[in-house]
């Protein structure tokens, strides 16, 4: 099934224009940036003084959450009072498990999103067996609860979301199709089904997940399956609770970007546990990356077909070069050549501190596999962990006896490299691939290219690479100008996230004019949010929202503070119970607020202590982990 209009070029997918209040979206209109509020919904001042900080950002949808009649009402004095400030941007309303509030809302703001997860279902975790026929009453059960709110946002002209988020499909949904990416298209099929059976055409459609892996791949299969219908509704894009800083913004541009490189998406949100406002600008540079047409280099081939399945992962299989390759996780390389001398501090910034007293080395958790020196000399002893790469002159002149020490090739001195020597041979993505590598059986390939469109260059060297029959290992490798730190990290988060995500890369290569330390941890960070590599505490946190029940921000703080030495674990910090059990499947452990003041712990998708006063639930949790074994005490 196709998913994009061309697999080897940037080319938009064209979808049906749909209006929402004085703003057109879809078809050949720009992709539009949003945010939502995280005010209190009855605090009218608030929330409007809130709305304002955000359109003066750029926002150009609002969202605001309606979990009851009240704060549906309360909508229509916001959006009065917006007016008469003169700010006339639409509003959208967030309807979860409520459609009386989804019905009073469609006829005072713009837009209605719904959740077909919890919108006339509950969820309880529990498998139900379903027949044909008690299948079919049950979707007759739906189309009768959800029938009423079609038909009012057709008479007021209100637009809808029809928003699938992966951490609360229903338990019927689950039953059938599991927890997928096929389950999330069907769950918000059953909704476009009933809509387009009563005449409504005025939808966006979403597939949130928090794992980007499940995020792209849902977007894909939506996509195939409404071109394979004859009509793609807008698309709004987001990584669901994708937490804060740098993790928040590698994550989200990993998943958003792979998504937008082939052209699929109408509309931004990027989920940041920040203000609202913040969020943005991260957008915009997203959006504007995509849509960058210089040094663009037009690839000809036609009708490419994949050696692999874009919508399932599997890694693609290379044979083992030392630590390269095979089934081992993806290695990060650090690129110290532009140094005009290398010593012992000069490694920190990839994970190494010397300790001169003792004369040792600590390794941290962030620690690079190899470092290119390029022509540098190493005038110490090296911890044993770290390969080095050198020049193939200078490796040839100094190195080529000393263990752990590999020359950087290319095609041109190749020949000089004996077979069984272990190599890197930096090829560029757009060049032709050359079955001979193949023979060199400890040679891993580097590729690499200078032209913005990386995505598809990267794709097409995979196709020929699969051709050929290569097995050799690739190492991923981009050079970014960027001097901004955040446009760097989106950047180059957004060219390698579409590569690991399909399960091709057996390392990376960021080569910056950035601070060291910044882009080692974002190599890892990249690693981390396409889930090829888990190097750190991962936190999956929502962007907090007026259903919020405690300071999201400050917790989440406190809660990295005491638990960001654990590798390898998952942690969910959820605002509410919307999306908090649903995400918890896919998180080791979750902080759900159930109440005001109270919080509820759970192991997986599982609650074990319910209604913790906030003030002692970060150290319930620590206990909860160390129930479980997972608890290691920090060395520092």
């Amino acid at each position: 099934m196709s998913y994009c209009l061309d697999l080897l070029n940037r080319k938009r997918l064209t979808t049906r224009e749909v209006r929402i209040g004085n703003m057109t979206m879809g078809a050949n209109n720009p992709i539009r940036l949003q945010s939502m509020t995280t005010t209190d919904t009855m605090d009218t001042a608030a929330s409007v003084a809130q709305s304002i900080r955000m359109i003066e950002a750029g926002c150009e949808l609002v969202r605001l959450t309606a979990p009851s009649k009240n704060e549906a009402i309360n909508l229509g004095v916001i959006k009065k009072s917006l007016n008469e400030k003169g700010y006339h941007t639409p509003l959208v309303a967030d309807i979860h498990f409520t459609p009386n509030a989804a019905e009073i809302a469609a006829g005072l703001v713009e837009k209605v999103r719904v959740n077909p997860g919890n919108y006339a279902d509950k969820k309880k975790f529990e498998e139900i067996e379903y027949t044909d026929e008690s299948y079919e009453a049950e979707l007759l059960r739906i189309e009768e609860k959800f029938t009423p709110l079609v038909l009012l946002c057709k008479k007021h002209g209100t637009a809808m979301r029809i928003g699938t988020n992966h951490g609360s499909l229903s338990d019927r949904i689950l039953s059938r199709y599991g927890d997928t990416p096929a389950g999330m298209v069907e769950s918000a099929m059953e909704f476009i089904r009933i809509c387009e059976k009563l005449d409504f055409d005025q939808l966006v459609i979403s597939m949130k997940a928090s794992n980007t892996i499940v995020m792209v791949q849902a977007y894909r299969l939506l996509v195939a399956e409404m071109l394979k219908r004859g009509g793609v509704y807008p698309l709004h894009l987001g990584v669901t609770e994708a937490g804060d800083g740098e993790d928040g913004r590698i994550k989200s541009a990993v998943g958003i970007g792979a998504l937008l490189e082939d052209g699929i998406g109408d509309t931004i949100r990027v989920s940041l546990t920040e203000e609202p406002e913040f969020e943005i600008p991260v957008a915009r540079k997203l959006a504007e990356k995509c849509q960058n047409t210089d040094n663009v280099k037009v690839l000809d081939e036609e009708h490419a077909e994949l050696p692999y399945n874009p919508f399932e992962y599997q890694r693609s299989t290379s044979f083992a070069v030392h630590n390269i390759g095979e089934y081992q996780v993806p290695v990060v390389v650090g690129d110290l050549s532009s140094r005009q001398e290398i010593t012992p501090a000069g490694l920190f910034g990839l994970g190494y501190v010397y300790s001169v007293p003792l004369d040792k080395w600590n390794v941290q958790d962030l620690a690079a596999d190899y470092v290119f020196v390029g022509d540098n000399a190493i005038n110490f002893e090296l911890p044993g962990t770290i390969g080095v790469i050198t020049t193939f002159e200078s490796w040839q002149t100094k190195y080529q006896n000393k263990p752990g020490f590999y020359p950087l090739l290319t095609n041109e001195n190749l020949s000089y490299l004996d077979k069984n020597q272990k190599g890197f041979l930096l090829v560029n993505a757009e060049d032709e691939v050359l079955t001979e590598w193949s023979q060199y059986t400890q040679l891993v390939l580097v590729a690499q290219t200078t032209f913005a469109n990386k995505t598809q260059l990267f794709r097409q060297f995979r196709l020929n690479y699969a051709k050929k029959g290569l097995k050799n290992p690739v190492i991923m490798r981009t050079v970014s100008n960027e001097k901004e730190a955040e446009t760097f990290q989106l950047s180059v988060s957004a060219d390698m996230g579409a590569t690991f995500i399909d399960g091709f890369g057996d390392g990376i290569w960021i080569s910056a004019e950035q601070p060291l330390q910044l882009i080692n941890s974002t190599s890892f960070g990249i690693l981390q949010a396409t889930r090829t590599r888990i190097s750190k505490t991962e936190y999956i946190s929502c962007p907090s929202c007026g259903r919020t029940l405690f300071d999201l921000q400050e917790t989440t703080a406190k809660i990295r503070e005491k638990t960001s030495h654990l590798k390898g674990i998952k942690i969910g910090i959820m605002g509410c119970i919307v999306n908090g059990p649903g995400e918890m499947a896919d998180a080791d452990y979750g902080y759900v607020g159930t109440g005001p003041g109270k919080i509820n712990l759970y192991k997986e998708k599982t609650v074990v202590k319910r209604n913790i006063p906030e003030d002692d639930a970060v150290e319930a949790l620590i206990d909860l982990i160390k129930e479980h074994g997972d608890w290691v005490e920090t060395t520092i």
